[in-house]
């Protein structure tokens, strides 16, 4: 068990964390044709835009409810109302999320009993799906607005199996897929696969890998995501043979889903290293009474080879991770598996998960924690987000950039992690960030027999010297 190491400052320096609402926006943008709307000032607004279009350098449909000065001190219930009526008469979208920012949470809004008094003063739109989520940036992470603003989804929009007349097992190749704020649209594209593979249909909630996966579409500009989970499949989950719920952070959304339906959980932590995927396959394999297929069995024992081929880098290798908890628990699994050493991991706040990861210590904290950290515990590799590259560079090492939000690199957020095929692929990675950082050379040796002139010997060793470089 983890010793929990809490925050010992009264302020964040070179903050880790991403904010709730960025978390409750991007479970949003799974959701086809949804937008968010932050319930706050511009600025809040324009800041978690600037991360999503660093991150997945496409336009990003995001509303603000604009609260000024004088809406902050005397109310912006109007402000809610007049937002939710425009876009749905401008935008026509499936579904509006209205997440709170930490400006609207001090300021004391109930953005339920908005949404209640927009609903009886607009039954135009009630075929419209406004769901209300209370996200205060001042705590939590993106994960925790993420897996909030899911379970409310879940909530507004999953009706009661005896209400809607659904029965587990009725769609006998449907499972149902709760994808965490970790999966990639990469990932959710190699997930895919493997589900078909076992001739099963998956229904991810949400899927951003068909709303945030970079296509190219017929038309020039859409206030509204384009593709992702229809709202029409979420009345068909209470038919599905199984809920495959990846990421602890989602236990609340699973937990739910489950009353509303009847239909069994699997859960998963995640989907990092040999054991994971094992896990995987073995529950695909049992939900759908199938063998597991040649190509899968193959791709496992491809990546038992690539083990043996990248422990000699990898083991006894001091780590340092720096990621909110669902993505730590997920790396620490992978890099323990091969024999390494997390010498130092930081998180962005508390969740039950990270009292389960084995680790020595985990610091709630921020990046200019795991640099002393790391320093003093002689870190030989970092992961993290692109915030963390300066964190490796002053600590002269290298870096695995991971996580949300990666704009220093084109096509992270497309980057395939999970399954055989990812795990192998990080593996080779981290492997090679070892060792082409490494700056250890062998001196050139000069036998005390040779039998050359001195100034032969000079320039043998000049050559020698340029070679190495």
């Amino acid at each position: 068990m983890a010793d929990i190491l809490k925050r010992n400052k009264a302020l964040s320096v070179n903050p880790l964390k991403a904010s709730q609402p960025i978390g409750g926006s991007l479970a949003t943008l799974g959701f086809n044709r949804s937008i968010p709307m932050l319930h706050g000032s511009q600025g809040c607004t324009a800041f978690a835009k600037v991360f999503f279009v660093r991150h997945f350098r496409e336009p990003i449909p995001l509303q603000s409810t604009a609260m000024d000065q004088g809406s902050s001190v005397m109310g912006a219930d109007e402000n809610v109302r007049e937002g939710i009526r425009t876009i749905a008469e401008k935008s026509r979208p499936a579904l509006i999320t209205i997440l709170t920012t930490g400006l609207a949470e001090t300021q004391g809004a109930d953005v339920q009993r908005n949404v209640r008094e927009f609903r009886e003063a607009n039954p135009e739109f009630a075929d419209i799906a406004v769901v209300a989520v209370n996200t205060p940036d001042f705590t939590g992470s993106v994960e925790t607005g993420y897996a909030a603003t899911l379970t409310e989804i879940i909530r507004a929009l999953v009706p009661d199996a005896k209400d809607a007349g659904t029965c587990p097992g009725t769609r006998k190749r449907q499972v149902n897929v709760l994808a965490n704020y970790t999966l990639t649209p990469g990932d959710l594209e190699a997930l895919r696969d493997i589900f078909e593979q076992f001739q099963l249909r998956p229904v991810f909630v949400p899927d951003i890998s068909d709303s945030l996966d970079g296509c190219l579409t017929d038309e020039d500009f859409s206030p509204v995501t384009i593709g992702g989970t229809p709202l029409s499949e979420m009345t068909t989950l209470g038919d599905a043979l199984a809920t495959v719920v990846i990421g602890a952070s989602l236990c609340k959304a699973a937990e739910l889903l489950e009353e509303r339906t009847g239909v069994p959980t699997v859960s998963l932590d995640h989907l990092y290293g040999l054991k994971a995927n094992d896990a995987l396959i073995s529950a695909l394999a049992e939900i759908s009474g199938r063998k597991v297929p040649e190509r899968i069995e193959r791709q496992r024992s491809q990546l038992q080879d690539t083990m043996l081929d990248t422990h000699f880098m990898l083991g006894q290798l001091r780590i340092g991770i720096a990621a909110d908890g669902d993505l730590l628990g997920a790396f620490v699994d992978l890099v323990q598996e091969m024999g390494a050493e997390v010498v130092t991991a930081v998180t962005s706040c508390n969740v039950p998960l990270l009292a389960r990861i084995p680790v020595a210590s985990i610091k709630i904290g921020d990046l200019e924690d795991m640099e002393i950290i790391g320093k003093t515990n002689k870190v030989q590799l970092v992961i993290g987000n692109s915030h963390a590259v300066d964190t490796a560079q002053r600590l002269g090492v290298p870096i695995l950039r991971a996580g949300f939000p990666l704009f220093d690199i084109i096509g992270g957020y497309q980057k395939t992690w999970v399954g055989y095929r990812g795990t192998r692929q990080t593996l080779f990675d981290l492997a090679n960030l070892v060792i082409n950082y490494s700056h250890e050379e062998i001196p050139v040796y000069h036998s005390i027999y040779a039998q050359k002139p001195a100034n032969e010997l000079t320039e043998l060793h000049s050559s020698k010297a340029l070679s190495c470089h």
